[in-house]
């Protein structure tokens, strides 16, 4: 009745189904996992926004990682901008996808150690790439800056090259090491967004907040594989019935052809 299956076109057939289904459910365990890492990632980033703001020196010191817990936590310092020092940061993009800088100033503490704050984004519409940007100047004297704690960038988690030989005072990526050996001075670990004081006429740009990942995506992804996977046994077996069902009438027609007829 089911010989059929015997055949090499039967055989590859469910052998395929065979090795689509526990392909199709490991890929939906994998996709649920990735659920869980994204829902815990925009839980750290929920709690890490939500919480008060704190002086940057109980968080961060020279030569310190900044942490995943650590990250996006609202920092407060008191000191003075370094206008003398500032750098831009090349390759950056604003909320539109424009390409221009970000603007990263020293901020002198009153210790004497430096943190690192990054001002927002800048237009590259300058006559060259060459050339040091305008950038608008920053509150003048000792003031108190809030922002965001950010860990140093690298270029496994940005993607993004650190070159050599660039023009000056224009660097690829933040880093508190880098700019201590250059300032000559104890550079906090890491770097701050600033969020306030806000820049007059919004120029620098200020940096948006972080955006929450798509994890609700990644569960209907899961969903879906295991509704596939459910779906190619439950079809097999509609190809074999309508195989059995295709042989058995052509059977009666053939039995039919042969019968002598009747006088």
């Amino acid at each position: 009745m089911y010989r059929f299956l015997l055949s090499r076109q039967w055989v590859i057939l469910t052998l395929v189904a065979l090795l689509l289904i526990p392909t199709m459910i490991k890929l939906g365990f994998w996709q649920m996992h990735r659920y869980e890492e994204r829902t815990a990632r925009n839980d750290l980033v929920a709690e890490a926004l939500g919480a008060k703001p704190v002086p940057v020196e109980s968080l961060t010191a020279p030569g310190k990682t900044i942490t995943t817990r650590e990250r996006y936590r609202t920092v407060t310092a008191k000191g003075r901008f370094d206008t003398d020092d500032e750098v831009v940061v090349r390759r950056r993009t604003n909320a539109q996808d424009k390409i221009g800088y970000h603007v990263l100033t020293p901020f002198v503490l009153d210790d004497g150690k430096v943190l690192l704050v990054n001002r927002g984004w800048i237009p590259a519409d300058g006559p060259s790439q060459t050339e040091f940007p305008e950038v608008p100047a920053p509150p003048r004297g000792e003031i108190t800056v809030t922002g965001r704690m950010m860990p140093d960038e690298t270029t496994a988690a940005s993607g993004i090259k650190d070159l050599q030989g660039l023009p000056d005072r224009q660097i690829m990526l933040i880093d508190s090491e880098q700019e201590a050996a250059r300032l000559g001075a104890p550079v906090l670990g890491g770097y701050v967004v600033l969020t306030a004081p806000e820049a007059e006429g919004g120029v620098p740009e200020p940096i948006g907040k972080p955006g929450n990942e798509d994890a609700a995506l990644n569960f209907a992804y899961a969903i879906q594989w295991w509704l596939f996977s459910a779906a190619v046994p439950v079809g097999w077996w509609i190809l074999v019935r309508r195989e059995k069902r295709d042989r058995e009438n052509t059977g009666d027609v053939e039995t039919a052809e042969a019968e002598p007829a009747t006088v």
